[in-house]
């Protein structure tokens, strides 16, 4: 599990879901593909729906960490791709709902021109590390 820290005399998350800084413990750590909002058949998931889309993105990351034992608790960074600011607001309530202080990812947020199809909105790149006892190679 990512161990997350917000230091006092630095800006604070208040109440976005990611951490100042995340303390790597031993494991195996797990770099993942950018995730999209791809289905298993290559459809888009969400088209015009930023919300629908991240949703996906995390079920995408889920299931690539579960290969391996791993969970979502397991990210200790995520960078954050979208196209439009006005999004901000519906990736950071998804994101809310998966992370939480203390286990929240450090994380960075980049806005894009674009991304591999023009109907994607959101893409998310994280590097886990799941701990020994529950790693597993696929």
């Amino acid at each position: 599990m990512a161990d997350g820290f917000n230091p006092p005399g630095i800006w604070q998350p208040n109440g976005r879901a990611f951490s100042q800084g995340v303390i790597q413990g031993a494991g195996e750590v797990v770099h993942v593909t950018g995730q999209v909002a791809w289905d298993e058949h290559d459809q888009v998931v969400g088209i015009d729906d930023v919300e629908a889309q991240m949703e996906q993105c995390i079920r995408n990351v889920r299931t690539v960490l579960t290969e391996v034992g791993g969970v979502l608790d397991d990210i200790v960074s995520m960078t954050i791709y979208f196209l439009d600011r006005a999004d901000l607001p519906a990736i950071q309530r998804v994101r809310s709902r998966y992370f939480t202080a203390g286990t929240a990812p450090a994380s960075i947020l980049i806005q894009v021109a674009g991304l591999v199809v023009p109907e994607l909105r959101v893409e998310l790149v994280p590097v886990a590390v799941v701990p020994h006892d529950r790693f597993r190679r696929p």
